[in-house]
């Protein structure tokens, strides 16, 4: 199957007008985030391994054509499409990387046809893994010393998003996963406990949690809120010391008021002389419940998170845009109020201690900076092997470490914006003027 009609009709159409006048001269699109939301002090890079592998195998398949022709394009443009690949270049900020308003998450230069085909592609990827990855990240640093599991994959807007939130939580830290898919194709562990459903198919508590050590490997965790939790607790407690369990036992606790009760747990967890014996809490939770529950000093050892996260409930979207900011040797500005772009390729220098630096892709940065964007394709090949998790996962540590504590603040955060270099702006005034004289018909 290929790929290349998961894209808007207008692509198909501009790029079929491109074809058929033979404007095939090379293209520079620029991929960013206009505006992050205004409870974001920064978002996570994410995504761009989907784009790299799409883009080496974009192609229109005998399907795709057979639908073109029976959709109105002509048979010269149909004939055009056949023969098209990405053969372009891409230069982009690698997965895991910290991003910030108006800096390019992946540029990309190609013959215009092909840079405007994959638009939607690119931004559909680089949106939804960007959005997850940084609710994410924002719960692996609400959560402190608390363990993360990713829970999500019932909730999720599809099984191919709960994929992309167990890889992005990944990246942010979490140290596991239930969607079991998901730990065999990315390598992660595969984590979860039982069922309510679980207990209540059983005689008593204490018969389900014998059963559950009986058919399953450790570690083992039990849930005790099915009834009362306090009980639960102490139901589970008895079949720990009657079976001798010792390393990797958990109780979970998903409803009620996970803090007081888990102090009540720990209490009877302590008494019963178990203190190896983990407290693990899940319900609704995400960065906001996380903070809560640390600032709480609730005793919790690890937390499943996964409606909340799995949809990004409190930032769904963000304000992406892929535009032409170059044609040609031609710098390219957007003017639309509230819209404006600025043109010509671009490369974000990032500085310990200082405000990012948005510059041309060619001007040298500042002493000691580090460029943001690099080429990660070239002619439509990688010019690297894919990214691992573990990489990505480094670099977001690294970047968390760099930006503002106000930037990092679960509420009312403050997001730094980046500063842009004499030149890009210089060469922004310019193409404005530019522009604004074609606008008013003088092509002087």
């Amino acid at each position: 199957m290929g790929q290349a009609l998961i894209t808007d009709f207008y692509e198909l159409a501009m790029a079929g007008i491109y074809l058929r006048r033979g404007m095939t001269g090379t293209a520079t699109f620029s991929l960013y985030v206009r505006e992050l939301p205004p409870n974001r002090g920064f978002v996570v890079a994410a995504g761009l391994e989907d784009c790299l592998d799409y883009l080496e195998r974009f192609r229109f398949v005998p399907e795709d054509l057979a639908w073109l022709s029976a959709h109105g394009f002509t048979p010269d443009v149909v004939e055009a499409m056949a023969g098209i690949r990405f053969t372009g270049e891409v230069h982009a900020v690698p997965e895991g990387r910290i991003v910030l308003a108006g800096e390019p998450v992946l540029e990309v230069t190609a013959p215009l046809p092909e840079a405007q085909l994959v638009e939607s592609f690119l931004l559909n990827r680089i949106t939804v893994h960007t959005v997850l990855a940084t609710k994410a990240a924002r719960c692996r640093l609400a959560a402190g010393e608390i363990d993360l599991i990713d829970f999500s994959l019932r909730r999720t807007h599809g099984t191919d998003a709960g994929l992309a939130v167990a890889r992005d939580s990944a990246i942010a830290g979490f140290s596991g996963t239930s969607n079991v898919e998901a730990a065999r194709v990315l390598g992660l562990r595969a984590a979860g406990t039982m069922a309510h459903s679980f207990i209540q198919s059983f005689p008593s508590e204490a018969d389900a949690f014998r059963a559950f050590v009986s058919g399953m490997p450790g570690p083992y965790t039990f849930l005790v809120d099915t009834y009362d939790t306090v009980t639960g607790v102490r139901v589970a407690a008895e079949v720990i010391h009657e079976l001798g369990l010792e390393e990797g036992i958990a109780v979970r606790i998903d409803s009620g008021d996970l803090a007081s009760l888990a102090t009540a747990a720990r209490d009877v967890l302590d008494g019963a002389g178990l203190p190896h014996v983990r407290i693990f809490v899940s319900g609704g939770l995400d960065e906001y419940g996380l903070e809560d529950l640390r600032k709480a000093g609730a005793p919790v050892d690890a937390a499943g998170v996964g409606t909340k996260v799995g949809v990004s409930a409190d930032a769904p979207y963000l304000d992406t845009v892929y535009k032409l900011v170059q044609l040609g040797s031609e710098p390219i500005a957007k003017l639309s109020e509230g819209k404006e772009s600025l043109p010509g390729p671009k490369q974000v220098w990032r500085r310990e201690g200082a405000a990012d630096l948005l510059a041309r892709r060619e001007e040298p940065g500042p002493s000691g900076a580090e460029p943001l964007l690099q080429a990660v394709l070239r002619d439509g090949r990688r010019t690297a092997p894919p990214t691992s998790i573990v990489a990505a996962r480094a670099r977001l540590a690294a970047d968390l470490a760099w930006i503002p504590m106000e930037a990092r603040r679960i509420r009312q955060p403050h997001a730094p914006a980046a500063l842009v270099s004499d030149e890009l702006q210089a060469l922004g005034r310019r193409t404005v003027a530019s522009a604004r004289a074609r606008a008013n018909g003088d092509s002087r």
